[in-house]
């Protein structure tokens, strides 16, 4: 088990340095002495499950990263991940539907960790396609290819330059673990598609301000200026459920707010629109 004390020691260490704690604090708060905290980094002690997944809660991690986290130690993983296609997620679904339906005649839709599109109301599923050529429309689901991509959204997006170092900042932070190929690949891409500026400023830290993305939208006599916020589910028990997001947009102004009346005020009846799958973000 030598090997695995030294595994799941790196981990805790490289996480209590991301997340800016001494041993002492990681120790005090997770009940722990600094001395056995100590150990358990250099690899000298043995964590026990329990201790591993008390260590992930203080540090705040994910439910898969607290899965990375039992395996390095030896253990099976806890947090089940189940695919939202499963008929066990029926329900859970049918809940997701009727939060998207709720917010219309404003577009809405569900994501995964990847950016996939897995749910939408009816007036999603009308006005994001408009946004992206035919072509790169029929062979992709993908949020962030559909906006990054040269034949994708951003060609009608004015403020183009703040959304794109916005999105590229929550795409590294999301995407960024070598852990995750399919993430990894789907960044590589959306890197290649960015400008050197916006890769530039990616790693900055987010401000409160970015918890609103405002857009502004000039298209074929269409001009919108709306803002976007990313919703989670709270504290859920799965993988999955965890690293899903709902994104919702809004008129900025009166003059958006009759804009979108007039060209999509017809949707406002719910209708379920799912892209609900098995879908991957390697690069095309």
């Amino acid at each position: 088990m030598a090997n695995a004390a030294t595994s799941v020691g790196r981990r805790i260490h490289a996480w209590r340095q991301t997340r800016g704690l001494s041993q002492f604090e990681l120790a005090s708060r997770a009940g722990f002495s600094v001395r056995h905290v100590s150990f358990i980094e250099t690899g000298r002690a043995q964590p026990s499950r329990e201790a591993v997944l008390a260590l992930g809660e203080v540090l705040d991690l994910s439910l898969r990263e607290r899965n990375r986290l039992l395996e390095s130690a030896g253990f099976a993983h806890v947090f089940r991940e189940t695919p939202i296609s499963a008929d066990e997620m029926a329900h859970m679904r049918g809940m997701l539907q009727f939060i998207l339906d709720r917010h219309l005649p404003y577009a809405a839709v569900a994501l995964d960790r990847h950016s996939n599109l897995l749910l939408s109301n009816r007036t999603a599923g009308q006005f994001l396609p408009t946004l992206i050529s035919p072509a790169l429309s029929a062979r992709n689901n993908n949020i962030l290819r559909a906006t990054f991509h040269p034949e994708g959204s951003r060609r009608w997006i004015v403020n183009w330059p703040e959304v794109e170092r916005h999105l590229l900042s929550r795409a590294e932070l999301d995407l960024g673990s070598p852990e995750d190929p399919v993430g990894a690949a789907l960044l590589a891409e959306i890197r290649s598609y960015a400008s050197a500026s916006a890769a530039a400023d990616s790693h900055t830290a987010p401000r409160p301000g970015d918890l609103l993305l405002p857009l502004h939208i000039s298209m074929r006599g269409l001009d919108l200026r709306l803002f976007s916020t990313i919703m989670t589910l709270c504290t859920p028990h799965d993988v999955t459920l965890q690293e899903l997001r709902i994104e919702t947009f809004f008129p900025a102004d009166q003059e958006s707010e009759r804009c979108w009346q007039q060209n999509f005020g017809e949707c406002a009846a719910p209708a379920s629109t799912a892209f609900v799958g098995t879908h991957h973000s390697s690069p095309r």
